[in-house]
């Protein structure tokens, strides 16, 4: 009963911390597959400038965004975008105490910060080596992400399959007894009147 209560008045101030964090992972979901989309167009038809290479990490993310090519720009853009939304999916996933998902989540964060890392390696050395990893671990937070919404459809469809089943059974289980006792649990003739109607 308590249980109950509780569920129905989450249920009523908003959505529960699983349910955001299905929206959260289904929104990353789509934003890797553009991303996705964009590395491969940037890849295959924009030439990083000889000025955006050197002078490390932070400095190739910096000139990729102040400097361009347009898709350069929205490729990072994009990606910094994603990084910290799977913060606030990890965050998201911590709260629900959902152990699968907060495993699925902090793999996520890991694979979006590495393919940031190889990126950004990319802009400063222009190494297919940096390109390839950066669009398998892309690959990897997709792969993630899909994973993490199965959890979360498999585990909101749950309850309505199991729990009714159990309620129907046990009130079955009660009607069966109470027509035991009412039928045949007494012996024909040692049936007692209440004291009111004795006599």
């Amino acid at each position: 009963m308590i249980d109950s209560g509780s569920t129905e008045v989450r249920s009523r101030t908003g959505p529960s911390h699983l349910e955001i964090a299905r929206r959260t992972t289904l929104g990353m979901g789509i934003g890797v597959v553009v991303q996705y989309a964009l590395g491969i167009w940037v890849n295959l038809y924009v030439t990083v400038p000889a000025r955006d290479q050197g002078g490390g990490f932070l400095a190739a993310i910096g000139r990729a965004l102040a400097n361009g090519p347009v898709a350069l720009g929205l490729h990072a853009g994009l990606g910094l975008l994603l990084v910290l939304g799977s913060i606030t999916l990890v965050v998201r996933s911590v709260l629900s105490r959902n152990r699968a998902l907060i495993v699925l989540s902090a793999v996520f964060l890991l694979a979006l910060l590495g393919a940031a890392s190889s990126g950004a390696s990319f802009v400063d050395s222009g190494k297919d080596s940096a390109s390839a990893s950066m669009a398998m671990l892309t690959g990897v937070a997709l792969i993630c992400s899909l994973i993490s919404l199965f959890v979360l459809g498999s585990r909101s469809r749950r309850p309505a399959g199991h729990d009714a089943p159990a309620t129907e059974s046990r009130g079955h289980r009660g009607q069966r007894g109470f027509r035991a006792v009412g039928s045949g649990g007494l012996p024909p003739g040692r049936w007692s009147a209440p004291p009111g109607q004795q006599g």
